[in-house]
């Protein structure tokens, strides 16, 4: 114990072990978690608040659970009084961060940087208080920089260094070109620490080089080093893949209440826990009790499932929209009623159809092979009728409900 910890009350003592418990819940590395207790312990003493580094270039401002993993992490701080610098990279998004990239990502224009941050700051107030959030934009320092202030940066850090990153070695092995600004991405990123003197800067595992190159510039630079406080990316509703709108596998945090409900209701099992721990406002108290009573079957999966499904909506609803999706999705989906507000389509054609054409002509499904697919998996009813064949031609009559899978519901209106 050093001694910082020493200096400490008992109760000052019982707080740095409050928080640290809190902050370490779900994370997937700390680096190095004793200078993280010692951070806390000395903002106790000195009452003073840790300041709290996420940087964020805005190319895809539309957030979806996935991306509020960090953002509560950082709720958890800002409801401990602690400062959160939110740095939107308009000038690093200029240059486009490689991580995971085969290829160099697109460079965004001015325009295209403030549209997307406006959206995230609109989304993110969901999460966290933005009033009390440092805004920073790091062109207010980047675009300062002489090329000779450059030269001196980049003489800070090795090639060798830069090298190590997963997604530069797997492009060298395979033929793939890395232009020489992306090596600049992690550097501006860690210079952003240096200017601000972040104490902790949060991301997901995928950015663990360049959040700990804020601690090697801060080092450079003989500033007090920041922790790296990593968090894992989350799978999403195949259980498989990350969280991610192209693999359709997420739910977004604008979405409406029956729909976040009815998708958190096909999370696996498996990562229901999971999902407690890093996407909703639950003390690690009672995480650890539902992981229990999930364990010795004192709690049923559904019956956690729809716990978490509440939690998710009244998140980002309320308690009246999370009780209202309940409601909806047990009338709906357990007892087999019809929802109560069906869209609508007005049916100008034939006045008989095969099945397969009028799912495709009402959007429901893309093509003939997907509308095949779902009639074998038993997800197409028509008026509460499964549909078993292929062939079936279907008479249009005023009022025909139309449903397939468990949310989307199709009522054909006709002048018939």
């Amino acid at each position: 114990m050093n001694s910082i910890i020493k200096q400490l009350s008992g109760e000052q003592h019982a707080e740095v072990k409050r928080q640290m418990k809190l902050y370490s819940q779900g994370v997937q590395e700390i680096i190095p978690a004793e200078d993280l207790e010692n951070k806390i312990a000395k903002s106790i003493l000195e009452d003073k608040p840790l300041k709290i580094k996420l940087g964020l270039d805005p190319s895809a401002p539309d957030v979806h659970l996935g991306h509020t993993v960090v953002l509560n992490k950082m709720r958890q701080f800002q409801d401990n009084g602690h400062i959160i610098q939110l740095i939107i990279g308009d000038f690093t998004g200029k240059i486009g961060d490689p991580t995971g990239k085969s290829v160099a990502r697109k460079q965004l224009t001015d325009d295209e940087v403030q549209h997307n941050a406006k959206t995230y700051f609109e989304q993110f107030a969901k999460v966290i208080d933005m009033e009390k959030v440092e805004l920073h934009y790091n062109s207010k320092w980047l675009s300062k920089l002489k090329f000779e202030d450059v030269i001196q940066l980049a003489g800070k850090i090795t090639v060798a260094r830069l090298m190590e990153r997963d997604d530069f070695e797997e492009r060298i092995a395979f033929g793939k070109p890395i232009s020489l600004h992306e090596f600049f991405y992690p550097l501006m990123q860690g210079y952003d620490s240096v200017v601000l003197e972040s104490d902790v800067e949060l991301g997901g595992t995928d950015q663990h080089f360049n959040v700990l190159m804020g601690r090697h510039f801060q080092e450079k630079f003989r500033k007090e080093k920041q922790v790296a406080l990593l968090m894992p990316l989350l799978e999403g509703l195949d259980g498989v893949e990350k969280m991610s709108k192209s693999k359709k596998n997420y739910i977004g945090i604008d979405e409406s209440p029956e729909e976040m409900y009815g998708k958190a209701m096909s999370i696996p099992d498996e990562l229901m826990v999971k999902y407690f721990e890093l996407i909703t406002d639950f003390a690690p108290e009672q995480i650890q009790d539902i992981k229990e009573k999930l364990e010795t079957g004192k709690l049923h999966p559904r019956d956690a499932k729809m716990l978490l499904g509440r939690t998710i909506v009244r998140m980002y609803h309320g308690e009246e929209g999370a009780h209202k999706a309940e409601q909806h999705f047990v009338s709906v989906f357990q007892k087999g009623a019809l929802p109560e507000e069906i869209a609508k389509v007005d049916w100008n054609g034939p006045s008989e159809v095969p099945v397969l054409d009028l799912l495709i002509d009402l959007q429901l499904l893309s093509s003939k092979s997907e509308a095949r697919r779902m009639i074998d998996n038993r997800g197409v009813k028509i008026n509460g009728i499964r549909v078993e064949d292929h062939h079936l031609r279907v008479m249009i009559t005023d009022g025909l409900v139309i449903q397939v899978g468990k949310r989307k519901f199709i009522k054909i209106t006709t002048s018939f």
